[in-house]
């Protein structure tokens, strides 16, 4: 077995707060994610997602499904559910909602495909 090369492994700590890039400042300050797939779309594939106190999403669609692990904190979906630290989440495609978080989370993502603007 060869071993791995520099350029085919990536390696960030999410303790390191440089490791996260803003998610989109205009549109969802106090947002940020660690991914380290930059072949693939920026809300797709696997990526941890944090949001500091009192920051929310926009609405949105899910182009695929979408699962996720809520590492820390604690997130409210725009009809009220509430997710907590270690919740396993599975949304459907076409899924639309917003969230927001009071406490700050950080969330394990896998998303299947591109998020778009809500349809409903």
């Amino acid at each position: 077995m060869k071993p791995i090369e520099a350029h085919q492994r990536r390696v960030a700590n999410i303790r390191d707060a440089s490791a996260f890039e803003a998610f989109d400042d205009e549109i969802e300050p106090g947002t940020s994610m660690l991914k380290l797939n930059t072949e693939l779309p920026r809300d797709v594939g696997f990526y941890i997602y944090k949001m500091d106190p009192g920051s929310s999403s926009t609405p949105h669609q899910h182009g695929g499904a979408e699962e996720f692990l809520m590492l820390e904190g604690e997130l409210i979906d725009n009809d009220g559910t509430v997710y907590r630290q270690g919740d396993v989440v599975w949304l459907a495609p076409g899924t639309e909602h917003s969230s927001r978080t009071e406490t700050g989370c950080l969330i394990a993502v896998f998303a299947e495909g591109e998020e778009s603007a809500p349809q409903g």
